[in-house]
């Protein structure tokens, strides 16, 4: 409910409206069906990805170890912003306060700016993994995968505080309906009634250290894995080269396509059916489809899997 501005004689939103898909209503169980699957496939998933991997001595290796925080990240993700969708489909409770809505965009900020970072240090890994085999031991040490990992994690948090500090700043003065199933930063600008002038600085700022610079050194590290296998002279050691980043590979290619589409782009230009979409994307299918895309050719993980649960023992 908005309450009244004493000063400036306004009315300041301290609730929001979600805007979901109420347009498509005969699409509402459907989608709670979906949204629902999605949901449940990703926790298991992850969860059973942080737990095989803690669990099993033979997966202690860098790899596996940024995969776990990957795997965090996409719990944080899909937890921020699926139950308060599924309560809007199942209930149609749509609303946000002002305080719940800054605490999902910090969450969400901190869980996908996260997930870029880290995947390029992740294609860092590869590199060295492929490129430098000889030295992979000395040169992805215990301690240096903690401080990049730690590293991910901190300078993230900071980049979340800071873009919704800055939104928090902000006055919102009617209309209060963000046109997206969750906070998010564009929309939430649009409706500002104050500057953005800070906020949209800083957002250009995060999208193009994330999105821009990771996006590039990941190319770069990936047009010298390409270099050095095919400089392997045989077809096996090809493809077992190539099998070790390929899953890393397919993952960045979904969840940069799905950031692209979201972010890069001029708020002025902001579309609210091309946003939902790929909010699903990297909020819903990404999460859900990371487990898959690196389990389901993974002996390794299989085997480990198979160690733990007797049931999944080829």
């Amino acid at each position: 409910m908005p309450g009244q501005l004493g000063k400036t004689n306004q009315t300041l939103v301290t609730t929001f409206m979600l805007q979901g898909f109420s347009e498509h209503p005969q699409l509402r169980l459907p989608l709670l069906g979906c949204f629902f699957v999605l949901y449940t496939m990703a926790l298991v998933g992850n969860t059973l990805i942080i737990t095989v991997v803690t669990c099993s001595s033979g997966l202690h290796s860098p790899m596996y170890f940024f995969l776990v925080n990957l795997a965090m990240m996409d719990i944080m993700c899909t937890s921020t912003v699926l139950p308060k969708v599924l309560v809007g489909l199942a209930w149609g409770e749509n609303t946000i306060s002002f305080e719940g809505c800054m605490a999902q965009l910090f969450f969400l900020v901190w869980s996908g700016s996260s997930e870029l970072l880290l995947l390029t240090v992740m294609a860092f890994d590869r590199y060295v993994a492929i490129c430098q085999p000889l030295h992979y031991g000395s040169l992805m040490s215990l301690q240096l995968c903690l401080v990049l990992a730690m590293s991910v994690w901190v300078i993230c948090a900071l980049n979340s505080s800071i873009n919704t500090a800055l939104l928090a700043q902000l006055s919102f003065c009617g209309p209060n309906v963000i046109t997206h199933f969750f906070c998010e930063i564009p929309p939430l600008l649009l409706l500002s009634c104050s500057s953005t002038h800070l906020s949209s600085i800083m957002t250009v700022l995060s999208d193009a250290f994330y999105g821009g610079i990771n996006f590039l050194l990941t190319l770069v590290s990936y047009g010298y894995i390409i270099a050095s296998i095919l400089r392997i002279r045989s077809a096996e050691g090809k493809r077992r080269a190539f099998s070790t980043c390929s899953s890393h590979l397919i993952v960045v290619s979904v969840y940069y396509s799905a950031v692209f589409c979201a972010y890069i782009s001029p708020v002025a230009s902001y579309s609210p059916e091309r946003s939902k979409l790929t909010g699903v994307l990297y909020t819903a299918m990404s999460p859900t489809l990371n487990p898959l895309i690196y389990t389901l050719r993974n002996k390794e993980f299989k085997t480990a899997l198979g160690k733990l649960l007797p049931i999944c023992r080829p």
